[in-house]
Formats: structure tokens, sequence, C-alpha cells
């Protein structure tokens, strides 16, 4: 394949990533409107939360089957058309029931949107000599900044919630229809595509913990960063520490191709869990404006690197094929957000919201034995 064809591939690929970020984006940084219309407390909303990944564990399978049965270009179109109205759904949803209904179809779409990228993405860097799975994780994140930034505009706009997600629907759907033909094609693995049971794979179960303790981080701080600034801090336009995240880990996302290239995989995820324990820290100590925008920044930036590593770890598994192996990795991060969000509204409810925090730094602290553990397995 020629370079300019390739180049044009993994454009079109960013562009689905892209779609993916601005979709979840929305919906995250809305949960503070959402808890507002249906008054919810802090423990309703994490037991709201928790079908999220409920819904994700149920794709999970699904998404393996389909990954091995087809092509992951087709998958990534109808996931991607499936989560926008399942958006559109809950803008318009008036009750928990309906509500939870939607967020379920959201989340499970979404579970396949992410197998389905992520293997086009490690399936495109067997033809590139140097790392380029983090960029694309990076215009995953510039789809969030870009639904923060939306809905804090639309936010002072006092714009209703059911029209800012029928619009967002609408671009998706029409950014879908330009870049499908253009994806890699004929991508589906000959062999490997089998769950096989019994003892665990070593690699792959490591893996997966790591997955498990990034899920909590990302996963949390997606779900509460807007809580956390318009209940602790009581900021009138609560997206400012969800867009904050977001951007230091967008940002440091784009360049995380070139740290690992530099200090290596084993060294990026120590980094990582120095920036996220002293982001959290600073974060829940210091609970002022500015203070906390800094915390969150840095924790943004230790969480970029974890997901990028992970998945391309595993697409280079020898007993499973790039879309198994990250299937399963990837079910290990659905436990971890099936246990992290609700377990910090629970821990807020008991405590307060600052203490449920110090689960993040917690999670993050694990990546050192975890990745440790790894990479002497690997040698």
């Amino acid at each position: 394949m020629d370079l300019g064809s390739l180049q044009s591939k993994r454009f079109y690929l960013k562009i689905f990533f892209f779609l993916s970020g601005i979709l979840f984006a929305s919906w995250a940084s809305r949960i503070p409107t959402i808890k507002g219309l249906l008054s919810l407390n802090d423990a309703e909303l994490g037991s709201l939360l928790f079908i999220l990944p409920i819904g994700s564990l149920v794709g999970l399978p699904i998404s393996g089957y389909l990954i091995a049965k087809f092509n992951s270009k087709e998958l990534i179109l109808g996931s991607c058309i499936l989560q926008a109205i399942a958006l559109t759904g809950i803008g318009f949803a008036q009750n928990i029931f309906i509500l939870g209904i939607f967020l379920f179809l959201f989340a499970f779409a979404m579970r396949l949107i992410n197998i389905a990228v992520n293997t086009q993405s490690v399936n495109l860097q067997k033809f590139y000599a140097k790392p380029i799975i983090g960029s694309f994780h990076g215009i995953w994140s510039m789809g969030g900044i870009a639904g923060a930034g939306i809905t804090s505009l639309l936010l002072s706009l006092n714009i209703d919630i059911s029209y800012h997600f029928l619009a967002i629907t609408a671009f998706v759907f029409i950014g879908a229809a330009i870049s499908y033909r253009k994806l890699l094609g004929k991508d589906r693995a000959d062999k490997g595509n089998k769950l096989i049971f019994g003892k665990p794979d070593p690699y792959i179960m490591r893996l997966g913990f790591l997955g498990f303790f990034a899920a909590i981080c990302e996963g949390g701080m997606f779900d509460w960063s807007g809580i956390y600034f318009k209940e602790v801090l009581h900021t009138p336009i609560f997206t400012y520490g969800y867009f904050t995240f977001l951007v230091f880990m967008a940002s440091f996302r784009f360049v995380s191709d070139k740290v690992i290239s530099k200090i290596g995989i084993p060294n990026t995820y120590i980094l990582s869990t120095c920036l996220i324990i002293s982001g959290v820290l600073l974060s829940i100590i210091f609970p002022y404006f500015w203070i906390a925008l800094i915390g969150f920044a840095l924790t943004g930036m230790g969480t970029a690197s974890i997901f990028p590593m992970t998945l391309g770890l595993a697409g280079k598994s020898t007993k499973y094929s790039a879309g198994m192996g990250i299937s399963i990795v990837a079910t290990y991060s659905i436990v971890g957000m099936l246990l992290g969000p609700p377990l910090i509204g629970y821990i807020s409810h008991l405590f307060n919201l600052r203490i449920a925090f110090i689960l993040f730094a917690l999670s993050g602290l694990m990546f050192i034995p975890v990745s440790n553990s790894l990479f002497k397995i690997k040698s």
C-alpha cells in the first residue's frame, strides 16, 4: 500500500475517533444538567451511571463476534450511527426509565465503536515503523474538547439539551457518511479470533489490569469532574474542570508517541502514575478554582498515554488477533467503568466528593507494579 493511500486512511479513521469523542463528551459534559432536571442525588446519579458499564459489558462479546465476522469499517459505521441516535434519545428522555434505556444503547454502541476503531488503528500501525496510535486517541480527546466547548457555549445561551444533542447527531451522520468509504478494508483476521477459555493468558491479563485502573481514572474523571467543579468549587460554568482535563489529556496524547520513543513504554507508565497522583492530590488538598484546574491538567496528562499504550500492546499478542486481544483487554476496562464512577458516587454520598477522588490516585498508583510485572513476562 502506497504512502498516500495510508495517509488518507489514517486521516479518515481520525474523523471517526473525533466523532466518537464528541459524542461521548456531549453526554458527559451534560451530566450535571441531567442531574438537575431529574433532581438526582449523588447516590442516585451513581446508580444511573451504573447502566453505562453494563451496556458496554453486553457489547463486548457481541463486538468480539462482529470483529471476527466482518471488517472493522462496517462495525465502525454501524456503531457510530447507533450511538448518535442514542444520544438524541438521551436528550429527549423525560424520566429515569427512558433515560436508562437510551444510556444502555449509548454505552453499547460506544463499546462497539471503540473496539472497531482501535482494531483498525492497530492494523494501520503495522504499516508504520514509528508509533502512531497515540495520535488517534489525541483526536478522540479533541472531539471531547469540541463537545465540552460546544456544551459550555450552549449552556451560556440556555439552549435546551434536546436541541443540543439533535444537532450533534446530525453532525455525526454527515461526518460518518463522508468518511466511511475511505477507511481500511479487508482487515478481518484469519486466526486468533476465538476466545480461549481456561487459564488466563498472563500477558493479556496484566494488560487488562492496566485497562481496569485506567478506566477508573479516566472514566471517573469524565463522569464526576463537572460535579466536582459545580458542588465542591461552586463554579457556575461547571464544564471548566472537564474541559481542562480533556485539553491536557489531548495535548499530551499528541506528543505521547514521541515521549514513548524517547523514554520507552515502561518509563511512560511510571511518568503517568506520578502525574495522576500529583494532580489528584493537588485538587483535593487545595479545593480552589485555579489550583484545582492545575490538578485536573496534571491528571489529564497522566491518563493520556495509558489506553493508547495498553491497547497497542494488546494488538501485539501472539495468542489472539488484534481485535480479539483489544476486546479482552476492554473487558477489564469495562469492569473498571462498572465499579469506578458508581463507587465515587457512593463514597461521596457517605463522606464527600473530595474524599471520593482519592480513589483516582490509588488507581493511578497501581500502574507501576502491574506494568513492571507485564514487562517481566515479556522478557
